[in-house]
C-alpha cells in the first residue's frame, strides 16, 4: 500500500489515532502537521536523555579542591560516563595527573586547555576550572555524585541498546534472525547489568591470597575436604576436589560409554545436596551442591528426567517407557519423582543453537533463579558464529571452546562438556582413550581445565564372546567377570591437580554411576 492512508501504524503519536492496522484515516496530513508546529505559540518540548551537569560540576570541583576525591570514585567512574564532553575530557585529564603522582588543580590543568574553544563568549576554560573550584563542595559527597553520574550514564546506555533494537528490529539484514537480535540484546544488557561485578581489572597479590585462604578454610570445615562442589562421587571428588569454579571440564567418550549417564549422575547429585543460606545483603550462598542447568541438545526433556527416575528409583527405563511395570513400581515412581521436583535442576532442550544463544540464556537462568554448575551435552552440537561455521569446523570448534571458557569465568561456575572422541580409539588394542583422540580441534585440550574420559571395558569384553564350545570361551568369562559393572573415569589433564584413572561401579539397567568398593579397585593407571 502506498500514500499517508495507507500506511500502517502502530501507537497513536506517529500520525493516526489510536493503534490501528490496515486503512487509517490519517488525524492530519504531514503538513498540516508541520503547520501547526509552526503556528503553536508554546514551545516545543524535547525530551532530553537523562543527565546531571551540577553533579558532574560539583564532584570535578571537589577533585580539583581536594585530589583525594578521586579515590572515592575512579573504581567505578570512568570519562565515558561524563554526559558534557568537557567535563570528560576535565576528569580524564586531572586522573591522568593524580595518578602520575603530581597535584590536579585549575592552576597544572590551564596548560591542557588554554587553547581549547570557549565556553561562551565571556568565559574561558581555564577561568571555568577555577569556577568549578570556587564552588566545591565537600569530599564526602564525592561518592555520592560519582555514583549519581554512573548511575545516569547506565540509563542512558539503556537508551542506546533500545534504540539499536527498535533500528535492526525495521531493518535487519536477511540472515539476521529474530532469535540472533534478541541474543545480542541479551548480551548487552547482561553486559550493562554485570558491570563492576566481573572484569573489576587487577587485583593485589595480598586480596588473591586472601581469597586463596578463604576457599582453603571452607574446604577444612565441608564434609569431603573439598574447594569445588561435590559430584556425589567420593572418588572422583578426591582426585579433582571437587568442581571448581570457573572452569571448563570436558567429559569425552566413544558412544555407549556412558557419557550422558554419569553427567546425569553428577547434575543431579549435585542439584539433590543444594543447601544455601541468606547472607546479610539478601543474596543467597550456596554451602553445599549448587543449582544446575542443563543443556540437552541430543536428548528431550522428558528422556533426560527418565534417566534421573530410573537411577533413583531403582526401575529399568526400558521398563518405565514401556510402561511395564506393576502398581508396586509406580507408587515407588510417584514417591521418588515428588522427591526430585524439588532439586533445582534446569533443563534446556533446544537444538542446534549457537554458543551466543547458549550464552546468554545461561545469563538469564543466573539472573533468574541462579546457577552454580552447567552443563552441556554435547559440544559437537553447538554451533558457533555464521562467520566461523563458513570457515571450517575447526575453527567453529575453537569459537565454541572459547566462548565456553570465557562463560564460565563470567559467570564464575564450573561448565561440563561434553565431547565426541574421533574413531582411532577403535583402532588400538588398547581402547581406552587419549587426549590425542580429543575430535576436530585441538583447542577442546586447550581451552579446558580438565579434561575426563569414561571408560568401560566391559563393553568392548562383551561384544567378544565366543562360542560356548570354543577353547577361549572360559577365558573369556573369566575377563567378562573382572570387567562386570565396572568403570574408569581417565583424568587425560588436569590444571590444578594430577592426573590418573578413577574406578566406578556402573549399573547399566540403571544408567547409574557409583563407586567402587575399595577391595574391587583396579589398578590405578597414571598418563
Amino acid at each position: 500500500m502506498t500514500g499517508s492512508s495507507g500506511a500502517i501504524r502502530i501507537g497513536g503519536g506517529c500520525g493516526t489515532r489510536g493503534s490501528t492496522f490496515g486503512m487509517a484515516e490519517p488525524a492530519f496530513l504531514p503538513s498540516e502537521k508541520l503547520r501547526a508546529v509552526a503556528n503553536a505559540t508554546e514551545p516545543v518540548n524535547f525530551r532530553q536523555v537523562p543527565h546531571n551537569i551540577e553533579a558532574e560540576q560539583a564532584l570535578l570541583g571537589a577533585i580539583l579542591v581536594n585530589n583525594e576525591a578521586l579515590d572515592r570514585v575512579t573504581d567505578f567512574l570512568d570519562p565515558v560516563h561524563f554526559y558534557d564532553p568537557l567535563h570528560a575530557e576535565i576528569y580524564e585529564t586531572a586522573t591522568k595527573l593524580i595518578q602520575a603522582g603530581k597535584q590536579a588543580t585549575p592552576v597544572t590543568l590551564k596548560t591542557f586547555f588554554e587553547n581549547a574553544e570557549p565556553i561562551g563568549p565571556n568565559m574561558t576554560v581555564p577561568q571555568y576550572l577555577g569556577r568549578l573550584a570556587a564552588s566545591a563542595t565537600t569530599i564526602i559527597n564525592a561518592h555520592d555524585y560519582g555514583q549519581t553520574i554512573y548511575d545516569l550514564a547506565i540509563r542512558r546506555n539503556l537508551i542506546v541498546i533500545g534504540e539499536d533494537l527498535v533500528n535492526t528490529a525495521f531493518d535487519s539484514a536477511v540472515d539476521h534472525s529474530p532469535d540472533d537480535q534478541i541474543a545480542e540484546v541479551e548480551g548487552k544488557l547482561y553486559a550493562l547489568a554485570e558491570k563492576g561485578k566481573y572484569g573489576q581489572g587487577f587485583l593485589s597479590f595480598g586480596t588473591a591470597l586472601t581469597h586463596a585462604i578463604e576457599m582453603a578454610n571452607l574446604a577444612y570445615e565441608r564434609d569431603g575436604h573439598l574447594s569445588g562442589i561435590s559430584t556425589g562421587l567420593t572418588d572422583l571428588d578426591s582426585k579433582l576436589g571437587g568442581l571448581q569454579s570457573s572452569d571448563l571440564i570436558i567429559l569425552a567418550g566413544r558412544p555407549s560409554m556412558g557419557k550422558t549417564a554419569l553427567v546425569t549422575n553428577i547434575a543431579y547429585n549435585v542439584a539433590k545436596a543444594y543447601r544455601a543460606e541468606m547472607q546479610p545483603n539478601g543474596e543467597e550462598k550456596a554451602f553445599e551442591g549448587a543449582k544446575v542447568g542443563f543443556f540437552s541438545l541430543e536428548m528431550s526433556a522428558e528422556q533426560l528426567a527418565t534417566r534421573i527416575l530410573s537411577e533413583q528409583a531403582e526401575i529399568p527405563s526400558e521398563k518405565i517407557r514401556r510402561g511395564m511395570i506393576n502398581q508396586d513400581e509406580f507408587n515407588k515412581l510417584v514417591v521418588v519423582s515428588q522427591e526430585m521436583s524439588r532439586a533445582p535442576l534446569f533443563i534446556d532442550q533446544t537444538g542446534g543453537i549457537t554458543v551466543a544463544q547458549l550464552a546468554a540464556r545461561a545469563r538469564k537462568l543466573k539472573r533468574q533463579h541462579g546457577l552454580g554448575l552447567l552443563i552441556i551435552d554435547y559440544l559437537q552440537l553447538l554451533a558457533g558464529s555464521s562467520k566461523s561455521s563458513s570457515a571450517n569446523r575447526v575453527q567453529e570448534i575453537t569459537e565454541i571452546t572459547t566462548g565456553l571458557k570465557a562463560l564460565a569465568k563470567e559467570l564464575q561456575v564450573p561448565i561440563i562438556a561434553l565431547s565426541q572422541l574421533s574413531r582411532a580409539v577403535e583402532q588400538r588394542e588398547d581402547k581406552r582413550p587419549q587426549l590425542s583422540d580429543l575430535r576436530e580441534s585441538g583447542s577442546i585440550e586447550q581451552d579446558a581445565d580438565v579434561v575426563m574420559f569414561v571408560f568401560r571395558e566391559e563393553y568392548y569384553v562383551e561384544r567378544l564372546k565366543p562360542n560356548e564350545s570354543d577353547p577361549k570361551f572360559q577365558e573369556w568369562q573369566q575377563k567378562m567377570m573382572q570387567v562386570s559393572g565396572k568403570a574408569e573415569v581417565i583424568i587425560g589433564k588436569q590444571r590444578h591437580g594430577p592426573v590418573g584413572t578413577v574406578p566406578l561401579a556402573f549399573e547399566s539397567q540403571f544408567t547409574r554411576f557409583g563407586n567402587l568398593a575399595r577391595d574391587a579397585w583396579l589398578p590405578e593407571r597414571m598418563e
